[in-house]
Formats: C-alpha cells, sequence, structure tokens
C-alpha cells in the first residue's frame, strides 16, 4: 500500500510519484463553460435548472429561512454546539491578530501619504455539502470575513434532493451570525455570486473549497471578483525521526487519505527503523477504518514513504512538494523549522495534529494545495480587505518637483502626462 522510496536513490520516481498541479480536463472545462455561461445569460433560470440536474431538486426558493437557521440551532446537540462555539472563538481571536492599521505619514514639503485599508462590502463563502457537511468549513469562512468588517456575507451550500440543508451547517452558521444562506452548489453557486441574478447578488469575494467544477469555476470567474485561491485535493507530510509514534502517523496519514482517493499522505524520516512500523501498522489498522477503501486508493496512488540521511534532507524534500500541512513528528521540531520554506500549515510536534488544526486551534484550514503554498497563503483577514493609496501633495512639492516628474513623462513619449505637470507649475 505505502512504496518506500530512497530519495538518493531513487528522486527521479519520488519526483514523478508526488508531483501534483492544478490542472482540470477537457471535459470539465468544457462543463464549467457552459454553465458560466448560461447563468450569466439566463440568470435565476439557468441557477434553478442546474439545480435541478445536479442537486436532484427543482427549488421553489434559493435561500434559507432565516427561522431555519434559528431553529437548527436551537435544536442542535448542545455538546456539539459548544464545540462549535468554542471553536468560532478561538478562530476569530486568531484572525485578530491578523488585522491590519491604515497608515499615513507626512513626507517633506507638506506631503502626506499612507494607505487605508478597508474591508470588501460583499462576500461568498461556499461551503461544500449534499452528501456530507463541513461546519468546519463555514466557520474557517467566516472568522476572517467577519474580523475584516465585512459588511454582506453569503453563505452557499447544496442542500440535498428534498431541498434540506444539513442543520448542523445551519447551526454553525447562527454561531457565526450568519442568516443569509443559499442552498446552492456546483459551478452554477459560483456563476450566480460572480456575476448576479435577478435576486442573487453579485458578490466581491468568493472563498471556500469545493469539488474540481466548483474550484474551476472559481478560477474562470477570477476578474470578475477576487478568490482565495484554487483548491485541489488535500494532502499532509509527515517529516519524523526514530522518536516519532508511528500509530500517530498512521492515524494521521489515514485521515488525509479518507479525504479523497485524489489526497496525499507523505511520511518522511531518516529512520528505516520507524518507516518499517509505520508500513506495518498502515497495514494492520487500515482494515478498521470505514473508508479503507479511499484511504487504500489515496496512499496507494499518491501516497509515500521518503527515506532520507538527515533531517536537513527531509525539510529539503517537504520543500519540493510544498504541502498543505506539515506536521513534525520530531524530538525538537523548532529546531528543523528555519530550514522549512514553503507550506501551508506546520504542525510542531506528535501531539499537534492536523485534526487540531482543521477544527479547533484557531489558524485557518483553507490552505494553498498542489504546491501552490510556494506562493500562496492560508485564508486570512488580508483576503478580505483592500488597500487603497492616499496622495496628498502640496503646491511647494510640486514647484520642487514637477519639471522633474515632467520630464520623465518626457522620456515615456506620455506628453499629456508632462503638461499635467507643467499647467499646474505656470500657476505656482
Amino acid at each position: 500500500m505505502l512504496h518506500v522510496y530512497s530519495f538518493a536513490e531513487e528522486r527521479s520516481a519520488l519526483k514523478k510519484q508526488l508531483s501534483r498541479s492544478v490542472t482540470f480536463d477537457l471535459s470539465v472545462h468544457s462543463a464549467v463553460d457552459e454553465i458560466l455561461q448560461q447563468v450569466r445569460q439566463q440568470g435565476d433560470r439557468a441557477v434553478l435548472d442546474y439545480t435541478e440536474r445536479f442537486q436532484g431538486i427543482r427549488l421553489s426558493t434559493m435561500q434559507v429561512p432565516s427561522d431555519a437557521i434559528d431553529e437548527a440551532y436551537r435544536n442542535a446537540d448542545s455538546a456539539f454546539l459548544a464545540v462549535l462555539e468554542e471553536a468560532y472563538a478561538n478562530i476569530v481571536r486568531f484572525h485578530q491578530h491578523e488585522v491590519e492599521k491604515s497608515f499615513f505619514y507626512e513626507a517633506d514639503g507638506g506631503v502626506v501619504l499612507g494607505q487605508r485599508v478597508t474591508p470588501m462590502e460583499k462576500a461568498m463563502l461556499y461551503v461544500p455539502g449534499g452528501k456530507a457537511s463541513y461546519p468546519s468549513s463555514l466557520l474557517m469562512n467566516a472568522a476572517p470575513a467577519k474580523v475584516a468588517g465585512v459588511k454582506d456575507i453569503f453563505i452557499t451550500t447544496p442542500c440535498d434532493d428534498s431541498g434540506e440543508v444539513s442543520a448542523n451547517i445551519l447551526a454553525a452558521a447562527a454561531v457565526a451570525g450568519i442568516h443569509s444562506v443559499y442552498k446552492l452548489g456546483g459551478a452554477q453557486a459560483i456563476a450566480a455570486f460572480a456575476y448576479g441574478t435577478e435576486t442573487i447578488p453579485k458578490v466581491d469575494i468568493i472563498t471556500g473549497p469545493g469539488n474540481k467544477y466548483v474550484a474551476l469555476a472559481k478560477k474562470q470567474v477570477f476578474g470578475h471578483v477576487a478568490i482565495d485561491s484554487i483548491a485541489g485535493p488535500s494532502e499532509v507530510v509527515i517529516i519524523a525521526d526514530e522518536s516519532a509514534n508511528p500509530d500517530f502517523i498512521v492515524l494521521d496519514m489515514f485521515a488525509q487519505a479518507e479525504h479523497d482517493p485524489d489526497a496525499s499522505a507523505v511520511l518522511i524520516t531518516n529512520s528505516a527503523q520507524l518507516a518499517a512500523k509505520v508500513r506495518d501498522c498502515a497495514e494492520t489498522r487500515l482494515a478498521s477504518m470505514l473508508r479503507r477503501d479511499i484511504i487504500s486508493t489515496s496512499l496507494q496512488n499518491n501516497g509515500a514513504i521518503v527515506l532520507v540521511g538527515s533531517l536537513e534532507e527531509a525539510c529539503v524534500v517537504s520543500d519540493m512538494i510544498a504541502p498543505e500541512h506539515l506536521e513534525l513528528h520530531v524530538d525538537h521540531p523548532w529546531d528543523i523549522l528555519p530550514f522549512l520554506h514553503h507550506a501551508g500549515a506546520i504542525f510542531m510536534g506528535g501531539y499537534s495534529c492536523e485534526t487540531v488544526g482543521d477544527y479547533y486551534a484557531g489558524p485557518n484550514h483553507t490552505l494553498p494545495t498542489s504546491g501552490t503554498a510556494r506562493f500562496f497563503s492560508p485564508l486570512s483577514v488580508r483576503d478580505f480587505v483592500k488597500h487603497t493609496s492616499i496622495i496628498s501633495y502640496s503646491k511647494n512639492q510640486l514647484s520642487r518637483c514637477g519639471e522633474k516628474i515632467a520630464a520623465f513623462a518626457d522620456h515615456e513619449g506620455l506628453q499629456a502626462h508632462a503638461e499635467a505637470i507643467r499647467e499646474r507649475l505656470k500657476t505656482l
């Protein structure tokens, strides 16, 4: 199930095994392009048609009634509700540390320069749903939008074939203080909020994970709206030394693999003994897993154990992958942190498992995948704000610098730019 590679001897084979990118086949492109075009042209009618086709119901209303959200909150299991509220408080507390402040400063000659930070006005948060529900995704997307100060926050999540949205999703929406919840999923939901329809508002940003149709739709509407990132299948890399607990490692790899047959779980270790224990433990524990078929396929196709000569070399291999999640099951995780440059989130030590981050700790679990951690970051307050430059020039400073600025424009061959300065200089 898990192939063991030697990084020193099988580097090319390992690269081929672990190569991941955000790509979509032609059939997905064709389907998404058609959906986007139809929703843009036909609005609500197309949204309802595609919802009937893909979700199995002709909706009479696309929005969940506000009282249904309140009812879901009142009827939620009290223990589960307590965990939702604790988790949301942790997530909000973390994101409050990300808040940026506007700044202004006075330069020479009475010039005032600065940058104003303002929230976006409208955001749509996509929450996967239908066969499964993910209230954790709702909390993770809602918290930074709320902390940023977004005025209008809309949630959309696929309903089932009876038109119902998961009560857990609705309870989480109530915890986050959001009562604008729609029953839509797929590329049609992305299109509706990107372009706007007769009844669905056009938003400024769309965030949240989804299937390949949702991911491609987000990519295609970028420019009409902002997006967080283009999500691919989930992934974890675990760096471990001889001190690591093999059961911890196996269950963390299974936790990633059970998401999706395309998910990836990789162990990098400098201990051949640990590698053997992990491989044996995985074979033994697989039979007890409810999603064992998905786990087995994921690990067979996208998993690996990589033997390296040192923990420093393990960091090189990890950076080559640039994983979404990186766990450090080593004696001194803080010692190797400076050698790691590319990861969406790093979990320090054997007791800091990914599951803690997925649900409760506070940092956002919406993370870059497929190697995009080299240049993308976790979802944050920064995704929901804009930065506007402020420039206030005085007459005195323009008189000092104006001719130099006009000459700069002359060198670029832009006459009107230069004349706009010189006309003002005539008045000084």
